[in-house]
Parts: C-alpha cells; structure tokens; sequence
C-alpha cells in the first residue's frame, strides 16, 4: 500500500479562534476526530498531531513564520483517490468554512 501524508489547514484567524475554545468545545471536537479515527482506523498509519510555531529556513537564514497549517495524518491506502474519500465529511471541515485538507504521496526513496 502507498503512504499519503494529511495536512489540514485553515486560514490563521480559524486556528487563533479554535486555540481558544472551551473545555467543553475541545472535548466534544475530540470525540468528533475520534469517531472519525475509529472508523478509519484500518488506513490510519499515524494519527497525527495538531503543528505548532514555525520556523523558514532559507539559504539566509531562519525566520518566524506562520502558514496555514494546523495538523497532520498519516495514512495508507491503493491510491490518492481511494484515500480521498475517508476524508468526505472529516470533522475538521466544522472549523471554518475555509478548511481544506490537502493530500500528498509520500513517495519511496530510490535505494532505500
């Protein structure tokens, strides 16, 4: 089976606004992605972890940064579209009407 890396992102605000949640909004969003994790469990290779602060590093340097990014998955399965369907109606898609989740292959490293 193929390994697909998940990145779920949402404009900066969104994540500002989800950091400051509740107890009660985070417990009841975390039995959501449980739910979700439960069912698709049998493709989930590493559930993943919310990101943190960033950091750029370029040929000058490194710097402060801030994306888009919010969190991780890794998953497996026969391919892209196959995988892409587990996440119809992911709970993260409840955090603001931009969310998006963005799937990438992680591809074999040749003689490795």
């Amino acid at each position: 089976m193929k390994k697909f890396m998940v990145l779920y992102m949402a404009p900066l605000a969104a994540m500002e606004q989800t950091m400051s949640a509740t107890p009660a909004q985070m417990k009841a969003s975390m039995a959501e992605w449980q739910k979700w994790g439960d069912k698709n469990k049998k493709s989930i290779v590493d559930m993943g972890a919310p990101l943190g602060k960033t950091k750029r590093v370029t040929p000058a340097g490194a710097s402060d940064a801030r994306n888009e990014l919010g969190g991780y998955t890794i998953v497996q399965g026969d391919s892209l579209d196959a995988v892409s369907k587990i996440f119809a109606g992911h709970p993260h898609f409840k955090m603001t009407k931009d969310a998006k989740i963005e799937i990438v292959e992680i591809m074999p490293m040749p003689g490795m």
